[in-house]
C-alpha cells in the first residue's frame, strides 16, 4: 500500500467519522481553527522577523555610517588634540623655561642675600667677640676690685683714692693736703685748708666693710642680726677714734668728715642705723657719700674764691679807679673829636653850598646863546646888557642873565 492511498483512506475515514459524530466535527473545526491560527501566527512571526531583519539591517547600516562618521570625527579630534597637545607642550616648555630662569635668579639672589647676611653675621660675631673680650676684661677688673675690697688695707687705699680724686678735681692746688702729720703724730687721710685763717677740715676715708659684707651675706635672721650688731659696734668705735684723733682744738676744725665710698651703703646706713648717724652727729662727725663730699667741696671752693676776691679787693679798687680815669680821658677825647666833627660838618655844609652854586652857574653857562655877526644885525639896539667879543669870523656875543 502506497502512502498516497493510505492518506486518502485516512481522509475518507475521517470524513465519515465527522459526518456521523457532530462533536468530532466541532473538534475538527476547532483544530482547523487552531491550525489556521498557528499558521497565521507563524506567517505573522515570519513577517515580523523579516521586518525586524530589515530594520536591523537598516540600523546596522546606520550604525556603520555613524561609525564611519565617528571614525572621521575621532580622527579630526585626534588631529585637533595632537595640535593642542603640541601647543600645550610648547607652552609648558616655555613656562618651565621661564620658571627655571626665575628660579635661577631667585636662587642667585637668595645666595647673594645669604652671603650678605653671613657677612653681617660675621661682623656682628666679631663685635660680639670684642664685647665678650671687653666683658672678660671687665670681669677680671671686677674680680680684682673684689680682691681689693676683700683686703682691709687695699680697701682703705681704694676709698682713699676715690676721695683724693674728688678733692683734687674740686679744689685748687695748695687748698688741700693728703696724709699730713698732726701735732699728736697721727696722719689723717686728707685735710682741707679753710679760708680766713681757720683750722683745716679733716676727712677720713676708712670704713668698716667686713661687718657690712657679713650682714649682706648672712643666710639667717640671727646671723644678719649678729652682723648688724657687729657693724654697729665697728662704726661706733670708728667714730670714737676719729673724734679722739682728728678733732684737735685750735689745730683742726671741730667737725670732721667720715667718707663712705658707696652711695648704696650711705643710704642703707641712714635708713637702718639711725642711732649710729645720731651718735656721729653728737660727736661732730659727718658721714658723707661721694655726692655729698663733692657738694661740700664745691661749697668750700666758693668760699675760697670769695676769700681770694676779698684779699684782692684793694687791687680791684685800684684797677677800678684807674679804669675810671681812663674813661674820663676817653670822654674828653670823644668830646673833642665830636667838636672837630661838628666843625668839619659845618665846613662840609659850606662846601656843599658852594658846589651847589657852581652847579647852578654851570647849568646857566650850558644854556648860553652864541650868535654870529650876521645874526647880530637883526638884534635890536635896545639890549645894552649884551657884551661882544671880536673874532676873525665874526662877532661872538655872550648874553649873561644874572638871577641873583
Amino acid at each position: 500500500m502506497t502512502p498516497q492511498f493510505s492518506f486518502k483512506e485516512t481522509l475518507i475515514r475521517l470524513v465519515d467519522a465527522l459526518s456521523r459524530d457532530p462533536a468530532l466535527q466541532l473538534l475538527c473545526i476547532l483544530a482547523a481553527a487552531v491550525l489556521l491560527g498557528i499558521f497565521y501566527v507563524a506567517r505573522r512571526s515570519a513577517r515580523i522577523r523579516q521586518q525586524a531583519s530589515a530594520v536591523a539591517d537598516a540600523r546596522l547600516s546606520e550604525l556603520l555610517r555613524a561609525q564611519n562618521e565617528m571614525q572621521g570625527r575621532v580622527a579630526a579630534m585626534a588631529e585637533v588634540f595632537g595640535a593642542r597637545q603640541a601647543e600645550t607642550n610648547q607652552s609648558i616648555n616655555q613656562r618651565l623655561d621661564g620658571l627655571t630662569q626665575r628660579l635661577g635668579q631667585s636662587i642667585s639672589e637668595q645666595t647673594r642675600a645669604t652671603h650678605e647676611n653671613l657677612r653681617r653675621l660675621q661682623e656682628r660675631l666679631a663685635v660680639i667677640d670684642t664685647a665678650q673680650t671687653n666683658i672678660q676684661s671687665l670681669a677680671k677688673d671686677v674680680v680684682g676690685l673684689q680682691a681689693i675690697l676683700s683686703n682691709k688695707q687695699t680697701r682703705g687705699a681704694f676709698g682713699q683714692a676715690r676721695m683724693e680724686a674728688i678733692v683734687a678735681d674740686g679744689l685748687p692746688m695748695g687748698a688741700y693736703e693728703f696724709q699730713p702729720q698732726l701735732a699728736n703724730g697721727v696722719r689723717p687721710d686728707c685735710v682741707i685748708r679753710m679760708p680766713n685763717g681757720q683750722p683745716p677740715l679733716v676727712i677720713d676715708a676708712k670704713f668698716p666693710l667686713e661687718a657690712w659684707n657679713a650682714m649682706g651675706a648672712a643666710k639667717s635672721a640671727e646671723a644678719s642680726k649678729a652682723a648688724a650688731q657687729q657693724f654697729r659696734r665697728d662704726m661706733e668705735v670708728h667714730v670714737r677714734d676719729i673724734a679722739e684723733k682728728y678733732l684737735l682744738p685750735g689745730e683742726t676744725q671741730d667737725t670732721a668728715f667720715l667718707f663712705v665710698p658707696s652711695e648704696s651703703i650711705f643710704a642703707a646706713v641712714h635708713e637702718n642705723f639711725e642711732a649710729i648717724v645720731q651718735k656721729a652727729h653728737r660727736s661732730r662727725i659727718v658721714i658723707v657719700s661721694p655726692s655729698l663730699l663733692l657738694l661740700s667741696i664745691q661749697v668750700l671752693q666758693a668760699l675760697l674764691k670769695d676769700q681770694r676776691m676779698r684779699e684782692q679787693a684793694h687791687v680791684i679798687q685800684g684797677e677800678v679807679v684807674r679804669l675810671m680815669e681812663d674813661l674820663g680821658r676817653l670822654d674828653d677825647r670823644v668830646r673833642k673829636l665830636h667838636g672837630h666833627f661838628t666843625s668839619a660838618q659845618k665846613d662840609v655844609d659850606q662846601i656843599l653850598t658852594s658846589t651847589e652854586k657852581l652847579a647852578r652857574r654851570g647849568a646857566r653857562i650850558g644854556e648860553m646863546e652864541f650868535e654870529t655877526a650876521a645874526a647880530s644885525a637883526s638884534v635890536q639896539p635896545q639890549q645894552p646888557a649884551e657884551r661882544g667879543v671880536e673874532s676873525r669870523t665874526g662877532q661872538l656875543k655872550l648874553r649873561v642873565v644874572d638871577e641873583d
